[in-house]
């Protein structure tokens, strides 16, 4: 009936307005459409209804679960991490974030007879695995860093221990999750630097990459210091502060500029911010702004209001406008502006001057433009043999950056005692413990002849226990929480790290133990000895 590669297939149910579309991955005749159709009426498939998660996976990830069903290797404790290999837009650091929206997924793991149905559908999939499905639940463990620490490449962020079919199952989600919200908590962690202590709003939500992307991405630009959202619906699922006031179309509205500036003022007098580059922002813009405040808000005693502008050349129209509105009187009136804003524009704003007392960022933070994906990676480090002992993996390639760091893991940071900052990463196996009584040398594994002898530090483990045999124990502190969190930990790294222009490698060190371990397997071939 229909066949091609790469083609995509809508399958209409007229009589009860529902629709299914999937992409052709290979040829598709009467008998795939038949099950489609089949599937859909028995199980009244509506697109409002909420979606399993547990189903967005690459199938991949199904194929090889139900092969290592087959293969009696469904049991075989596995040991993953999450990492990356590279700061987006070229910086010194990365923001944590994600592991909220993980312990979620993670709790409500399981498989619908929905999904079980449109498996079997598929004719790939054994019934011993189907039902080893419909009773699936994750009991593995779970350690990660927490939301708002920075982070660096190639050190865990997630470590995964469980089956390996459970393992392998979470690999999309967490990936996908943790990717997004720490992109977007990063580059608005490096927006908000750039506006040196001014407001910065998050305004992305129209241009975002779908609807769970503006969602979430609100909630990762809060911690990564944005003070709040255009988007409504943040506020009401995470508490992300939403506000907003006027566009071009309420100034449109009215018969004139000054009316619609009067409206407003009479409606919102405590929160009485105008956009006032509808028309022209200096002869009527400003001058009606001033008229407005003049007529409804002086009478009532209130002076404190805004104006924003949307287009323009900005350091100049916000130098022009703070004089006006200063010479009128309204020096406490607050000045935003918007505009396709990122961190260099607004470091450039303001060198030249401008008069921006707060920004409002859309589409190049919300979709974090200059370098939109973040690049982590899940891959596998160890496994266990029947008695338990843990035999180390590892992925080799000949791209040194995507070589792994095998074993099961553990990640400390280093804080000097004197200035309380942080000097550096160490990598290590799970077992090994580091005396921060004792000096510890540490190098830059990709420059090891640049070392440096760490004294008098304390050391911290990063990577804290998430779940353990599937039931969760760490306690998730509010959104506020998170940011007050990340703003600490980032307060903790050098300028030279912050710095947007080829900031300072922060050292992430391997120990000595795990250097040999990750050696002997490359000079093996990948093959592990124990």
């Amino acid at each position: 009936m229909i066949g091609g590669r790469g083609r995509l297939v809508n399958v209409y149910l007229e009589n009860t307005n529902k629709r299914i579309a999937f992409t052709a991955g290979g040829q598709y005749n009467d008998k795939h459409l038949d099950g489609a159709l089949e599937r859909m009426e028995e199980t009244e498939m509506n697109v409002t209804d909420q979606l399993n998660m547990t189903m967005l996976c690459d199938f991949y990830e199904l194929t090889m679960g139900n092969g290592y069903f087959e293969a009696g290797l469904q049991d075989r404790i596995t040991y993953f991490d999450v990492f990356f290999r590279e700061v987006p837009d070229h910086g010194g650091y990365a923001v944590c974030a994600g592991l909220d929206r993980i312990i979620e997924y993670i709790l409500d793991l399981h498989f619908s007879e929905e999904d079980i149905a449109y498996l079997r559908s598929k004719q790939l999939f054994s019934e011993r695995f189907l039902e080893y499905l419909r009773n699936f639940k994750f009991t593995g463990d779970i350690w990660a860093i927490p939301e708002g620490t920075p982070i660096f490449p190639h050190e865990p962020v997630i470590t995964v221990r469980a089956p390996a079919i459970q393992a392998q199952l979470v690999e999309t989600f967490l990936l996908l999750t943790f990717n997004h919200q720490s992109l977007v908590a990063t580059k608005a962690n490096r927006i908000t630097r750039a506006a040196e202590g001014r407001t910065v709003l998050e305004f992305g939500s129209r241009r975002a990459q779908g609807t769970d992307a503006a969602i979430s991405g609100a909630r990762a630009a809060y911690i990564g210091g944005c003070a709040g959202t255009a988007c409504t619906i943040s506020d009401e699922v995470y508490g992300v502060y939403a506000g907003g006031t006027m566009a071009h179309s309420w100034v449109q509205m009215f018969d004139s500029e000054l009316d619609a500036f009067r409206a407003y003022c009479q409606t919102y007098p405590t929160n009485a911010t105008l956009l006032v580059d509808t028309y022209n922002s200096l002869q009527s813009g400003v001058p009606n702004a001033i008229r407005a405040f003049n007529e409804v808000l002086k009478p009532l005693g209130i002076t404190r209001c805004g104006i924003r502008f949307d287009s323009g050349d900005i350091a100049y129209l916000t130098k022009k406008a703070r004089k006006m509105l200063d010479d009128a009187g309204w020096t406490d009136c607050k000045i935003t502006v918007s505009n396709a804003l990122d961190e260099r524009l607004i470091a450039g704003l303001l060198r030249q001057g401008a008069q921006v007392d707060s920004f409002g960022v859309g589409e190049r933070l919300i979709t974090a433009r200059s370098e939109p994906v973040f690049g982590g990676v899940y891959k596998l480090a160890a496994v266990e043999d029947e008695d338990g002992n843990i035999i180390p993996k590892i992925k080799i390639s000949e791209n040194v950056g995507k070589i792994t760091n095998p074993h099961f893991k553990k990640v400390y940071r280093f804080y000097s005692k004197d200035t309380g900052m942080a000097e550096a990463d160490y990598i290590c196996l799970h077992d090994e413990d580091v005396d921060d009584t004792q000096p510890l040398e540490i190098c830059d594994p990709d420059a090891t002849w640049k070392k440096k002898v760490l004294t008098d530090f304390t050391a911290r483990e990063l990577l804290v226990p998430v779940f353990r045999g599937g039931e969760l124990v760490y306690q998730k502190p509010s959104l506020d929480e998170i940011r007050t969190y990340c703003a600490g930990q980032l307060a903790t790294l050098w300028p030279e790290v912050l710095r947007f222009d080829y900031p300072h490698n922060y050292y992430v060190d391997l120990s000595d133990k795990l250097l040999k371990i990750k050696l002997d397997l490359l000079n093996a071939g990948g093959k592990s000895q124990g």
